[in-house]
C-alpha cells in the first residue's frame, strides 16, 4: 500500500517527505545537503574545539558562543539520519516513538538556542552599558548556572507537550510534510480535537522564543541608547561592531522560525515544496551560518581557527 493513500494506517508509523515532485533526483539533491551538514558539523565542532583549547578564549562571550555551537551541532545531528536516509535509501518510514524522540531533540535544541541568544544579548548589554562590572557580574560560576538553566528551560516544557501528543489518534494520511518530525506537522494528522495541544504548544513558543525575542530587542534598545551617548564616533563604531555577529545570529535564527510558523498556521494551501524548503532552511541555515559569521566577524575566533591550519599564526 502506498504511504500516500488517504486511509487508516497503523498508528505507530509515519512517512517522512523528501523534496516533493523531485523524488527521482534525491541522490543529486543530497549532494548540497551533505555539503551543508559537513559545513555545519565541522564549523561548529571547530568553534567548540578552539574555545576549549585556547585559554585566551576563556571569557564569558566565548563561553556563550560555545553554547550556541553546541545547540547548532545538536540540531544538525537530530535530523541528519532521517534526512540523508530519505535522499539515499528512500527510507521514509519512521515509528511514532522515534518521531517523538526526534521532536524532543529538535524542539529542545531550538528553545535552547533561543535562550543562548538571549544570554548573549545580556552579555553584550553588560559589556557595553556596564563594562566596569562585566567580570564581576558574569563570573564562571554564574555562566555554568546559566548553562544549566538553558538546558532545563529548553527541555522541561517539552515533556507535557509530547505526552499530550501521544494521546492523539491518527486516522488520516500519515505522510508528514518534512524530512523530520515537527510538532505542528504531526499534530495536523490527528483525527480528534487538538485545541489543547495547539494552545499548549503556542504557550510554550510564546514563553520561550517569543519572550526571548522581546528581551533581546529590549537589550538592543538599551545598548543603542548607551552607545549614542558616547561622544567619540570611533568608540561608537567599535561598540556597534561587537554586536554585529550576534545581531546576524539572531536574524538567521528568528526569521526562518517565524516563516515556518506562519506557513504552518496560514499556508494550508501552499505547495508542499514550500513547507519542505522553509523547514530545511529553518534547521540548516543557522548551524551553517553561525560558525562562518563568528569566524569572519570575530578577530579572536578567526585567529584561533587559522592557528589550527597555520600554526605560525599569532
Amino acid at each position: 500500500m502506498s504511504p500516500f493513500n488517504q486511509s487508516i494506517f497503523h498508528p505507530a508509523v509515519f512517512f517522512l517527505t523528501g523534496i516533493p515532485g523531485l523524488e527521482v533526483s534525491h541522490i543529486w539533491i543530497s549532494i548540497p545537503f551533505c555539503c551543508l551538514y559537513a559545513i555545519a558539523i565541522s564549523g561548529n565542532g571547530m568553534i567548540l574545539f578552539v574555545i576549549i583549547t585556547e585559554s585566551s578564549l576563556h571569557e564569558p562571550m566565548y563561553y556563550f558562543l560555545s553554547m550556541l555551537s553546541f545547540t547548532d551541532l545538536g540540531l544538525c545531528l537530530s535530523t541528519l539520519v532521517t534526512m540523508l536516509g530519505i535522499f539515499w535509501f528512500n527510507a521514509r518510514e519512521i515509528s511514532f516513538d522515534t518521531c517523538i524522540s526526534q521532536m524532543f531533540f529538535i524542539h529542545g535544541f531550538t528553545f535552547m538556542e533561543s535562550s543562548v541568544l538571549l544570554a548573549m544579548a545580556f552579555d553584550r548589554f553588560i559589556a557595553i552599558c556596564n563594562p566596569l562590572r562585566y567580570s564581576m557580574i558574569l563570573t564562571n560560576s554564574r555562566i555554568i548556572k546559566v548553562g544549566f538553566a538553558i538546558i532545563i528551560r529548553g527541555t522541561t516544557a517539552l515533556v507535557p507537550l509530547l505526552l499530550l501528543l501521544k494521546r492523539l489518534s491518527f486516522c488520516h494520511s500519515h505522510v508528514l510534510h518534512h524530512s523530520y518530525c515537527f510538532h505542528p506537522d504531526v499534530m495536523k494528522l490527528s483525527c480528534i480535537d487538538t485545541k489543547i495541544n495547539s494552545a499548549f504548544g503556542l504557550a510554550i513558543v510564546i514563553s520561550t522564543a517569543g519572550l526571548d525575542s522581546v528581551l533581546i530587542l529590549l537589550s538592543y534598545v538599551l545598548i543603542i541608547r548607551s552607545v549614542l551617548s558616547i561622544a567619540s564616533v570611533e568608540e561608537r563604531k567599535k561598540a556597534f561592531g561587537t554586536c554585529i555577529s550576534h545581531i546576524s545570529a539572531v536574524a538567521i535564527f528568528y526569521i526562518p522560525m517565524i516563516s515556518l510558523s506562519l506557513v504552518h498556521r496560514f499556508g494550508k494551501n501552499a505547495p508542499p515544496i514550500v513547507h519542505t524548503l522553509i523547514a530545511n532552511v529553518y534547521l540548516l541555515i543557522p548551524p551553517v551560518m553561525n560558525p562562518i559569521i563568528y569566524s569572519v566577524k570575530t578577530k579572536q575566533i578567526r585567529k584561533a581557527v587559522l592557528k589550527l591550519f597555520i600554526p605560525k599564526v599569532v
